[in-house]
């Protein structure tokens, strides 16, 4: 088989495996993280409903006005900080982390770190 379908199959079970466990309500939505090698997106969502709160990514405009590139771990800490000023203004305070079958290290942490840093609770 060839490796890199290998990778990407492990890491869809890894992301089905997440996935059994967090589900996003209304009064807690799921804080989603999707990591490539040049970008890094993360959503707020509501699973009941189905429906995006809010969403920042690295190709977002607010980001692309910073001067940053989206591949590292200090672009990933403002995407958090972006995405959890936004679920506030929505009026989300709690979320449920899901890190979309990536290991909790790396961007994805600092994605993590700077949500919480700008106050969203998880």
């Amino acid at each position: 088989m060839n490796k890199y379908k290998a990778k990407k199959e492990q890491l869809e079970r890894r992301k089905r495996r997440v996935r059994a466990k967090v589900f996003g309500t209304a009064e807690r939505p799921r804080l989603n993280v999707r990591r490539t090698n040049a970008h890094i997106y993360a959503q707020v969502i509501d699973d009941a409903d189905g429906k995006t709160i809010c969403s920042a990514s690295t190709i977002d405009p607010a980001f692309k006005a910073t001067g940053k590139i989206g591949s590292n771990k200090e672009a990933a800490e403002l995407v958090g900080k972006l995405v959890a000023e936004r679920a506030l203004e929505k009026g989300v305070t709690t979320v449920t982390f899901d890190r979309g079958g990536h290991l909790y290290h790396g961007r994805v942490k600092a994605l993590a770190d700077g949500a919480r840093a700008a106050g969203l609770k998880f």
